[in-house]
């Protein structure tokens, strides 16, 4: 079976660029472009010539290096159909429910928004990833902007439903600040008591916190659990729906 070989790297401030390459098929893509010279380091690093990019959302920290790098390299750029205006360069407009190949693996495309109003995910089931860019973060999510919180939650809903040893990447590195912030929630969770603390060492020592498991981040993550019985009476909203939930907790995260 052909391999997904994957390389992440960090760039800009908190981003996280992601090269993937499908050696068979000759094909590498980029998972956004937060970073036009960042993108083309990690290239040049690995050897892959770019054929791709793949954008979760129009956000300048995820398309700013889209023109350049298409540019010099005529890269096929696929993105949302919901905000295809607002993302440079694109090429291929894709939705909920669409399907492509990339090489040896199909890629099902879900609408995730409530970050932004087009964002999508990309899933690849026969390499068990998914490229969620900023619907979740490790023991996170993202801020709603242009969506509201039901928006947000029906997005969260549709991803967990995903086969629990999926790794997700995520579009930043925010452990750290998410792990003190559930701790804030769900304080007796032991799993996430024990993920907090080896968070802290990874950080500590300069290393990365994602991927993710999704499976870890069911058990963790506060903004995937509204509808634990302890979350929701800690919060007094044991009657409440599973959007009210998690709208609650995203409040909270963003006054914090």
């Amino acid at each position: 079976m052909a391999k997904l070989e994957i390389h992440q790297f960090p760039c800009l401030s908190d981003n996280y660029g992601v090269l993937i390459h499908d050696a068979a098929a000759g094909l590498t893509a980029s998972i956004d472009a937060p970073s036009a010279a960042e993108v083309k380091a990690a290239l040049a690093e690995k050897g892959w010539k770019l054929t791709h990019i793949l954008t979760t959302h129009h956000h300048h920290d995820h398309t700013d290096g889209n023109t350049e790098l298409k540019a010099e390299t005529g890269c096929t750029i696929i993105g949302p159909r919901a905000e295809a205006a607002k993302v440079p360069g694109i090429d291929t407009q894709v939705g909920e429910g669409d399907t492509f190949r990339f090489g040896s693996f199909e890629v099902r495309v879900y609408d995730t928004p409530g970050h932004t109003n087009g964002h999508i995910s990309y899933w690849f089931p026969e390499a068990k990833v998914a490229f969620v860019g900023d619907t979740i973060f490790a023991l996170g999510c993202g801020r709603v902007i242009e969506g509201d919180n039901k928006m947000m939650w029906e997005s969260l809903a549709k991803l967990i439903e995903l086969p629990t040893d999926t790794m997700l990447y995520c579009g930043h590195e925010y452990t750290l600040a998410n792990a003190k912030f559930a701790l804030t929630i769900e304080p007796d969770n032991g799993a996430l008591t024990a993920r907090a603390a080896e968070i802290e060492r990874l950080r500590a020592d300069g290393k990365p916190t994602l991927p993710t498991r999704l499976g870890d981040e069911l058990a963790t993550n506060p903004f995937l659990r509204p509808r634990e019985a302890g979350i929701r009476k800690r919060l007094g909203m044991e009657t409440a729906a599973d959007w009210e939930v998690f709208g609650e907790i995203r409040e909270r995260k963003n006054r914090a």
